[in-house]
């Protein structure tokens, strides 16, 4: 892309507002200023479009919206009744995020595409159920997840219920890419309401998602008896996830809900965190002088869409302890199986689903459970795609699938991660533990005395802008060209390719992953230890995962320890961080 030629289109533009004019005039004389927003378009992935919100090519703007949701609508319009059955939308809380929403919406109703918006901020989980729930084609979501401030984005939804898959997300891009800027057609907003091309939503599909919801609740009457003894925090980190959340616990039957005021409504600054990420053990700093006050023992935290759930809870000794989401993870399912199986209710066909960087502590939890565990791709697209699969053709029940990165899901009915549904559950689990005396933490030590000790850690190296996305791609080329055979004394027995779909064994024998394409490497290491590298899908990082387990619980820190010193360092020097 010649991104001095863009930007002087961008410029000449009479579709621009006097805002935005201004500022692409202020960095007229900052030549890699201009590159950096003109270099290349935002990538159409399976993830939507996400960036930083400024004018340009690679930048959210209103530009970037109307062209995507011009080439979604031409898409769409070549489904035989796709148009028909229209798209549904929300936002989030960011910046833009609503007027982002009302664009898309006026650009699929100038193109003859029925419109359902959500009329006020609402979460992605809603939206997913809400697909299927009104019978759209597809579903649009205006939101940047956890990601700082300054991002936004654009997802796009599938009929099922999830996100759109690869293959599809391809052809879409494809039809963005024919449209060229500042040519979409685009409506009136208020006279498309008026006239009913843009048709508003709110309370009465937020009760049918309720009511779904509570369906996954397995001890629904103690709940109703003793929701009431267990005081709860929540912070909803000035997302969207503030009134659901509220709402269902408030349904389920917990009465000593108690929300942290400076963090209860919706702001895109998010003045009171450095992100609005409830893997960061810093969101829960307000939350965690709530519930000293309170004498709470467990707190929620949700992301800005509230597909996140964060969970700290209070040990024997009176410190906090900030569960990962492989915690979390792990004691939803465990709670889920344990209950069902003693009320007699688990199916002979379950099935749970997790991505194959989550701990394998959920492995043997479902091994003792004689219940099926399948492992997909990084993305919970590929959870969706499975429940969708398994709903089709009958043959298996879905139970619960989940992600490292605080992602959950239970019943299927929505079909990405839902941190409203995982909250309720959190606290069903606080209250059924409760009747044992025991916290969740207690709870945690205990599945790890019966399944033995599972520790992970991950990280990631953030390196912005075109050229740190090349310094991404060369470590991933070199790891491929020399790839690891130890770390920290551990030999590897096998490395995966996912790009190459191609598993390679220590003694040089292949095979076939049988897992969609990626550009992903692990790498399984003796003693059950694991390694996996691989590039954000939706931000400027490298991650790192690292897994292992053992029976002794300070055996197993030394071993995790060592192994991340090994990785973090070989990776950095490849970075030249």
């Amino acid at each position: 892309m010649d991104y001095l030629k863009e930007y002087r289109n961008w410029c000449a533009s009479d579709a621009l507002d006097a805002e935005e004019r201004a500022e692409l005039a202020a960095i007229a004389g900052d030549p890699a200023e201009i590159e950096e927003r003109f270099y290349c378009e935002l990538e159409f992935g399976t993830a939507g479009l996400r960036g930083v919100i400024r004018m340009g090519t690679n930048g959210m703007n209103v530009p970037v919206v109307r062209r995507a949701t011009q080439g979604l609508a031409d898409y769409i319009r070549g489904i035989d009744g796709g148009a028909a059955r229209g798209v549904c939308i929300a936002y989030d809380s960011r910046r833009f995020s609503e007027r982002f929403a009302r664009e898309t919406a006026c650009v699929l109703a100038a193109n003859g595409v029925r419109v359902r918006l959500f009329s006020t901020l609402h979460a992605v989980p809603q939206l997913s159920f809400a697909v299927r729930h009104q019978g759209c084609i597809a579903g649009v979501v205006i939101t940047a997840s956890h990601n700082p401030k300054k991002y936004n984005g654009y997802k796009v939804y599938w009929s099922h219920g999830g996100q759109a898959a690869p293959e599809q997300a391809a052809e879409i891009f494809a039809c963005i890419r024919k449209v060229p800027f500042f040519t979409a057609r685009s409506c009136d907003y208020d006279a498309a309401v008026q006239d009913g091309r843009i048709g508003l939503i709110g309370a009465e599909e937020d009760e049918a998602y309720y009511a779904a919801t509570k369906s996954v609740l397995l001890r629904p009457e103690l709940l109703k008896t003793r929701g009431g003894s267990l005081p709860i925090v929540y912070t909803p980190l000035h997302g969207a996830g503030n009134i659901p959340v509220r709402e269902i616990l408030k349904q389920a039957g917990l009465s000593r809900v108690y929300v942290v005021p400076e963090q209860e409504l919706p702001d895109p600054e998010f003045p009171t965190v450095a992100a609005p990420n409830p893997e960061d053990p810093g969101a829960f700093r307000l939350a965690m002088a709530l519930a000293e006050e309170k004498g709470a023992t467990v707190i929620l935290a949700t992301d800005p869409d509230s597909d996140r759930l964060g969970v700290a809870v209070k040990k024997r000794d009176g410190q906090w302890s900030v569960l990962t989401g492989n915690q979390i993870g792990c004691i939803l399912l465990h709670h889920i199986l344990s209950e069902r199986r003693a009320a007699g209710t688990l199916p002979d066909n379950g099935v749970v689903v997790k991505s194959i960087v989550s701990s394998r502590l959920a492995d043997a939890i479902c091994e003792r459970n004689g219940v099926e565990l399948i492992n997909v791709l990084t993305g919970f697209r590929f959870i969706s795609e499975k429940i969708d699969a398994f709903e089709k053709s009958g043959e298996k029940t879905f139970l619960f699938g989940f992600e490292e990165s605080f992602g959950f899901l239970a019943g299927g009915f929505s079909r990405d991660k839902d941190a409203i549904c995982a909250a309720m559950l959190a606290a069903e689990a606080c209250v059924c533990y409760g009747e044992r005396g025991m916290t969740l933490y207690d709870a945690l030590q205990e599945i790890y005395k019966t399944y033995g000790y599972y520790r992970e850690k991950v990280t990631s190296y953030t390196l912005e802008g075109k050229a740190g996305m090349e310094r991404i791609a060369a470590c991933m080329e070199e790891l491929r060209r020399h790839p690891l055979t130890e770390a920290a004394g551990i030999s590897v027995c096998a490395v995966e390719d996912y790009a190459e779909n191609c598993r390679t064994r220590s003694d040089g024998t292949r095979e076939r992953i049988g897992l969609p394409k990626s550009n992903m490497l692990r790498f399984l290491l003796e003693k059950g230890a694991w390694v996996v590298v691989r590039p954000s899908g939706t931000e400027p990082k490298l991650k790192l995962y690292i897994g292992a387990n053992d029976a002794s619980e300070a055996a197993l820190e030394r071993q995790l320890a060592a192994l991340f010193d090994a990785c973090d360092g070989m990776l950095r020097e490849r970075l030249g961080l």
